[in-house]
């Protein structure tokens, strides 16, 4: 049965405090990386139905920094599906906690593979990419 990629949509927040910066007084590139990697799994795991480990982080851009006291807005979904792995799109935008202002900081691809309860690889289910939903989700990637 394939799943419909927009089903696989995750979104999240984390505000950024203190202990979460730079000496620039923004967030630190390897805590948008994590919070992108935790967002990133929970979109595979949906799609997968299984737990997945990270094998690869491609691409990771950052185009504008994330202010302390702003939120960190996580978006994910699944953009491809292979035999046991899947690419997860991921965008990150900066948004002012008071007006809800966004702009985008960070976009990658990642890739999870899926596990079977013994950690080894298993297959994942077919992509559906039919829907509207999907067509608009899928052309955020080409902007």
């Amino acid at each position: 049965m394939a799943i419909a990629l927009e089903t696989t949509f995750i979104e999240n927040r984390a505000l950024v405090q203190p202990d979460d910066t730079n000496n620039h007084d923004t967030a630190h590139g390897g805590h948008v990386a994590k919070w992108m990697d935790e967002v990133g799994a929970l979109s595979a795991m949906r799609f997968a139905g299984a737990d997945v480990v990270t094998a690869s982080m491609r691409n990771i851009d950052f185009h504008a920094p994330i202010p302390r006291g702003d939120a960190a807005l996580i978006r994910a979904f699944v953009a491809e599906a292979g035999r046991t792995s899947m690419d997860v799109a991921l965008t990150v935008h900066a948004e002012d906690t008071r007006t809800a202002e966004t702009t985008l900081t960070s976009d990658a691809m990642f890739t999870y593979v899926a596990l079977d309860a013994d950690g080894e690889p298993t297959a994942v289910p077919e992509l559906d990419a039919s829907s509207p939903a999907a067509a608009e989700l899928l052309d955020r990637l080409d902007r």
